[in-house]
């Protein structure tokens, strides 16, 4: 594999297995979907599908909180093995990301712009890149969005009626850390009350899951609750819970009890199961994000070693049902089955979307953070 394809270091010692398979899920997904904006210099983008169409090529369709994942699993290979090389492509395509959206850093959704800051301040901690602006105008907005409506919770975008998981998960994990690295002191608690909204108002008391959200009538009163159960609600509550665990206590319980309802629930053999392609491509992966967070940060309790055992499996059900194509591994969006190859842009495959190919790889890059804990 060479330097620019890969970022790897001659020099290093070897990698190992799950870190040298993430190197080559990165490859993979760079080499078919990271592109200029625009044609413009100092700019990348992640193209929405692969083959892309013409709407992909030009970046018309190109979905915002796909590109923060992007990012995040661009920090992801950082942390497991820096280069030089993906610096520079990180900080292009964060000025990519703000180019495609007319120099903004915002849009209407808050779960979307929650996914933006995280990435972006695991880009800071990473490289140092300063992202004070951003950083500042996104949590205001999102501080913006809480209201009494139903009991607290931020909605799930501008001017409507639903609060949902999606959106006060990760919002609850950008204001924990951001807490302790540049934010307001009153960020914590506001981490803690988005979570404790959530616990109270959509944990299913039957398993233990997270629903996905409610629709709240004017005078603030719950009209309905959506009791779809969703992978990605699993993930963002369970890494709430752990930003927020400070030893034995009601964060630790919550977050344990998640991961027992994970297993039992969502799993086939550990394996945990998909969401199809589009939005739906990256709800598996975020969940094996924040598992191997909670692996870490569990170690050997049952917990841990129940969190720790759901990423190696779901990692290595994707990469044994790897497809492939043209620059490396192309997986599937259940990763339990054969992915298939896309032969055309009119082939409608889940495996053309660039969600279903980050959330593979952000599989793989889990695997590897647990291997190197499990290492340790």
């Amino acid at each position: 594999m060479s330097q620019r394809a890969g970022y790897t270091d001659s020099a290093s010692a070897p990698p190992s297995l799950w870190a040298a398979r993430a190197a080559v899920a990165e490859r993979a997904v760079l080499t078919r979907h990271l592109r200029r904006v625009w044609a413009l210099p100092g700019t990348r983008l992640g193209v929405s599908g692969w083959p892309a169409n013409a709407r992909q090529k030009a970046h018309t369709h190109w979905n915002y909180w796909w590109q923060a994942h992007l990012l995040d699993c661009l920090v992801d290979a950082q942390h497991r093995q820096p280069h030089p090389g993906r610096a520079t492509t990180m900080n292009r395509l964060a000025r990519g990301i703000r180019l495609r959206n007319f120099g903004a850093w915002t849009n209407s959704y808050y779960d979307d712009v929650a996914w933006l800051g995280l990435a972006l301040l695991r880009l800071h901690d990473c490289e140092g890149v300063t992202v004070a602006t951003p950083l500042t105008r996104i949590t205001a907005q999102l501080r913006a969005g809480w209201t009494d409506h139903a009991g607290g919770g931020i909605w799930w975008r501008r001017d409507d009626d639903f609060k949902n998981v999606p959106a006060n998960g990760p919002a609850a994990i950008l204001f924990a850390r951001w807490a302790e690295d540049g934010g307001e002191r009153a960020d914590r608690q506001r981490a803690r009350s988005l979570t404790a909204w959530m616990e109270e108002l959509l944990v299913d008391p039957a398993t233990g899951l997270l629903w996905d959200g409610l629709h709240v009538n004017p005078d603030g009163s719950i009209r309905d609750v959506v009791r779809t159960v969703y992978t990605y609600c699993q993930g963002v509550f369970l890494g709430a819970c752990v930003e927020l665990d400070d030893g034995p206590g009601v964060w630790r319980t919550r977050a344990e009890r998640t991961i027992r309802a994970v297993a039992a629930h969502l799993t086939d053999h550990d394996v945990i199961r998909g969401r199809g392609g589009g939005d739906g491509g990256l709800f598996a992966g975020i969940l094996t994000r924040y598992l191997a967070l909670a692996a870490v940060r569990f170690g050997d309790t049952p917990a841990g070693a129940a969190a720790g055992r759901i990423v190696l499996a779901s990692a290595e059900a994707a990469w044994r049902n790897r497809a492939l194509a043209r620059g490396g591994p192309l997986f599937g969006p259940e990763w339990s089955q054969p992915a298939q190859e896309p032969r055309s842009p009119r082939h409608r495959r889940a495996e053309r979307d660039l969600s279903v190919q980050l959330s593979g790889w952000m599989a793989v890059e889990a695997a590897a953070v647990v291997e190197r804990h499990q290492a340790q």
